[in-house]
């Protein structure tokens, strides 16, 4: 296993390398960037979600001897104070170079638009994505797992059919469908207002005594948690059911029976270690998708400032250093996640050698 962790290791750094360059690429393709959402708020333009520029004067602005989309009767020299100050006066090879040299040191620049370095940014948003991902992950593990486990057992039964009838329909809600519901129904949309719209903590946080900052705050992640279980329990709890419904069909269970021992002997000494493997597999993709994927929506549709807000909010305005840094990070939790799903992976099943691959 040891040779394995450090090839994984040694992985690392390449596959992030290839991450970044292929991102790098792809944004210099993309359309708009900083320097034109810059030249669209000087000239009191709108811009789109996608980066262009919405004007009758974008027509003319194609005719511009310009590279920029919108710098017609713009000053040249407010044009190369901008490319000066984004960076964009330097050669594409030298501006790759200099973020992959800087992203070793984990120096990821400054913002943009935000006055503040992307670290103190990461920093600053990251305990409310982390407290949404692990919340919303815990709770979907014990609630999927045990209930996967009796469905397994009693396949076939009434309480199969009717849980996975409100699996599947759980599952089929869309999550910000799911939110506004549950903002309608009680936090003050229509009917109750038991629980607070906005963040994640009260504006008198600082007042507040221990046990009551406790509570203020279980209070505010409630809303947004539901959501991300009902959104997320469903695929664990089928796959929990099935690996079971696989290994209790077996030889060696029957043959476990045959000798005596007791169905919860068979089930958790024996199919439990074996039908758990491609649970704790599908682990860093679950937490993953808690983390960084499933609660861009939810951030935005509860005023929750996380890392799925501030990615959101820098590919609007086209904020590369907030773009790279955060996909940067992202990718990094991954690998190590998945390294530590495939050691968890062994621990379980002492069968399984790592070293082989």
């Amino acid at each position: 296993m040891r040779n394995y962790i450090i090839k994984r290791l040694l992985l690392i750094p390449l596959t992030l390398l290839g991450i970044l360059t292929i991102n790098f690429v792809i944004i210099q393709m993309a359309p708009g960037g900083p320097v034109e959402y810059m030249l669209a708020k000087y000239r009191g333009m709108n811009v789109e979600a996608t980066g262009s520029i919405t004007s009758a004067a974008q027509m003319n602005s194609a005719t511009s001897a310009s590279k920029y989309q919108g710098a017609q009767g713009v000053p040249d020299d407010l044009i190369k104070a901008l490319e000066k100050q984004f960076g964009f006066d330097k050669p594409v090879h030298e501006r790759f170079l200099k973020m992959v040299t800087d992203y070793a040191r984990f120096d990821f620049g400054k913002s943009y638009y935000k006055d503040k370095s992307v670290w103190a940014l990461i920093k600053e948003r990251m305990p409310v994505s982390v407290s949404l991902g692990l919340w919303s992950t815990l709770i979907i593990y014990l609630v999927a797992i045990p209930l996967g486990i009796k469905k397994a057992v009693r396949d076939g039964s009434a309480f199969d059919v009717w849980t996975s009838f409100a699996v599947i329909l759980g599952s089929a809600i869309p999550v910000f469908l799911f939110a506004v519901f549950l903002i309608v129904l009680f936090a003050g949309g229509t009917y109750w207002q038991w629980f607070p719209l906005r963040g994640l903590t009260s504006p008198n946080w600082d007042e507040l005594s221990l046990v009551e900052k406790i509570g203020d705050y279980f209070w505010h992640i409630t809303l947004p948690v539901v959501t991300m279980v009902i959104g997320g329990f469903a695929s664990l709890t089928m796959l929990t059911k099935n690996s079971f419904i696989d290994e209790i069909n077996k030889p060696y269970v029957l043959t476990a029976k045959a000798k005596g021992l007791t169905e919860n002997q068979v089930l958790y000494g024996h199919v439990f270690r074996n039908a758990m493997l491609i649970v704790i597999a599908g682990f860093p993709n679950m937490l993953i998708k808690m983390l960084f994927t499933g609660s861009l929506l939810i951030e935005v549709i509860f005023s929750l400032n996380g890392l799925g807000l501030l990615g959101y909010e820098a590919i609007m305005t086209r904020d590369y250093p907030v773009i790279f840094g955060t996909l940067y990070i992202f990718a990094l939790l991954g690998l190590i996640l998945k390294l530590i799903s495939d050691i968890t992976y062994s621990i379980v099943d002492p069968r399984i050698n790592f070293d082989a691959v």
